[in-house]
């Protein structure tokens, strides 16, 4: 008698999710959490935070994140926390607002580089704001640019 083996939950990252760290203005993705997101294990990544990364070849993704927790009047944008991430990442800095997680954890967004944001479901950050309390973060339109060629 074969026994049926239970389904595994596979979780992996989307073909559009840059793989890798990239370097300086390279293209890394905007996640917000999912569904499947859980704050208990995941306490440091705090609402309203602006989430930024990458695959790794395991599946999972590598993680940079800003909240603004000291309250920085240069930081209440959520765009300027996105930027603020994706600037330690590129860089390399020392953190830790940075975390390994399965990517059934978050949802990919959009794009983010060396010059700008864009988002491809602006309303899914929409809803993460609105849950955190923080909808006034929120960026006028779904692209943001901080450098002109």
């Amino acid at each position: 008698m074969s026994q049926e083996k239970p389904i595994i939950e596979v979780s992996t990252y989307s073909k559009d999710t840059p793989i890798g760290r990239p370097d300086t203005d390279g293209r890394a993705a905007v996640f917000v959490p999912s569904e499947a997101f859980d704050a208990g294990n995941n306490a440091a990544i705090r609402m309203g935070s602006g989430i930024v990364g990458f695959g790794n070849p395991d599946g999972t993704l590598t993680v940079y994140f800003e909240a603004n927790r000291f309250d920085e009047t240069s930081l209440h944008k959520w765009e300027n926390k996105a930027r603020k991430a994706y600037d330690r990442m590129v860089m390399g800095a020392p953190t830790v607002s940075k975390a390994k997680i399965s990517a059934s954890m978050l949802e990919q967004i959009g794009i983010i580089d060396g010059m700008g944001i864009h988002l491809k479901q602006p309303e899914r950050l929409q809803q993460w704001l609105t849950v955190s309390n923080a909808l006034d973060t929120a960026p006028a339109g779904p692209v943001t640019l901080w450098k002109t060629k």
